[in-house]
């Protein structure tokens, strides 16, 4: 505000005092002249003196608009860069627990609120083997990238607690948790540089058999050796030099090129088309490895042969089950399969879903 303050008043201040200037010139050199005191010429001269002279003040006013300006942006920074994590290591007191009831993968009643008393997430509960595929789906705002956020440690449960291998996810190291996880979000995060600079950003060591493998299993491989200079291809900031769904698919193989034992794909397919998404799933699902994949999606056909479908409601666990069994006992998934014309959903019996 005082910056606006600033600036809304200085130019037209320098306006006025440099105009008063010149018509005080007009004044009394037009009287000078009369008496035969100095030229006209000379008038005329001063008359430019002082234009030249509002031009410079403008100039220092616009310096100072920036320099008050530059001055409330780095107060605003100290302040940011002050801020400490609210997740920046270990939590205190937190002893590794025993196996994970059910599941590698194991949430237990858990509870999320960005802002007190008002929770994003509640009461969700679900656990899944290493290796399995889960699938999450639901509406807009009904807390499918928060089961992601909560997965990486941006931030912590406000109630119950998630099992990651045994072991209580705030006992892990964020560091060491993200080396374990791949995240592919739903915007697509690409850096000037090259395709193969983008894709060792998680795991610098890995060769270029390691790259071409994750590129062909992200269906990225086929585009990327047509280009001249392959996996030394420029990229420019932002991934500018290449179409939507060709950033999805370096996004997710620079996901896949780290090997983690969980990749989380939000949306991650979005761009793609039908054929491309069907070829990237059946992929993941044979490269095999242990790999555990969570798929957050909007179509019904992404995450229909998923071992474990999980449909979120206004934050919260709707219902989980396999396809099969969603479309019997949720009305709420069996709309979401009508409404886009999937396959079998239109003939499956309806029965009264069960409360999770």
């Amino acid at each position: 505000m005082a910056a606006g303050r600033v600036s809304s008043a200085l130019n037209p201040i320098t306006y006025v005092i440099a105009n008063l200037g010149i018509l005080l010139i007009l004044w009394l050199g037009a009287r000078a002249a009369n008496g035969g005191l100095i030229a006209s010429g000379e008038i005329i001269a001063l008359v430019n003196y002082m234009t030249q002279t509002l031009l410079a003040l403008i100039m220092l006013a616009n310096l100072i608009v920036q320099f008050t300006r530059a001055i409330a942006s780095a107060r605003r920074l100290v302040v940011l860069l002050d801020i400490e994590p609210a997740v920046n290591g270990p939590a205190p007191g937190l002893e590794d627990a025993g196996a994970a009831p059910g599941g590698w993968l194991a949430f237990e009643n858990v509870d999320l609120a960005y802002t007190p008393g008002r929770n994003a997430i509640t009461g969700v509960s679900f656990s899944a083997e290493k290796g399995q595929t889960i699938g999450v789906i639901g509406g807009t705002g009904s807390g499918k990238s928060t089961l992601a956020s909560l997965l990486l440690r941006f931030y912590d449960v406000t109630g119950g607690r998630i099992l990651l291998n045994g072991r209580d996810l705030r006992a892990y190291e964020p560091q060491a948790l993200r080396g374990m996880v791949g995240y592919v979000p739903q915007a697509v995060k690409l850096f000037s540089g090259t395709i193969r600079s983008n894709l060792t950003l998680g795991c610098q060591n890995a060769g270029d058999e390691e790259l071409w493998q994750a590129l062909r299993t992200a269906q990225g491989e086929e585009f990327v050796r047509r280009l001249p200079q392959g996996l030394d291809s420029p990229v420019e900031e932002g991934g500018k030099n290449f179409s939507g769904g060709q950033r999805q698919r370096l996004t997710i193989a620079r996901a896949l090129a780290s090997r983690p034992e969980l990749l989380i794909l939000d949306d991650a397919s979005s761009a793609l088309d039908f054929a491309t998404d069907a070829a990237l799933r059946r992929a993941l699902r044979l490269q095999g490895g242990g790999m555990t994949v969570m798929m957050i999606s909007q179509r019904a056909s992404t995450i229909k042969n998923a071992d474990l479908i999980l449909v979120m409601d206004d934050g919260r666990l709707a219902a989980k089950g396999t396809h099969e069994e969603l479309l019997r006992i949720c009305p709420m998934y069996r709309e979401l399969c009508v409404s886009q014309k999937l396959a079998g959903a239109e003939s499956a019996p309806e029965r009264q879903v069960e409360s999770l």
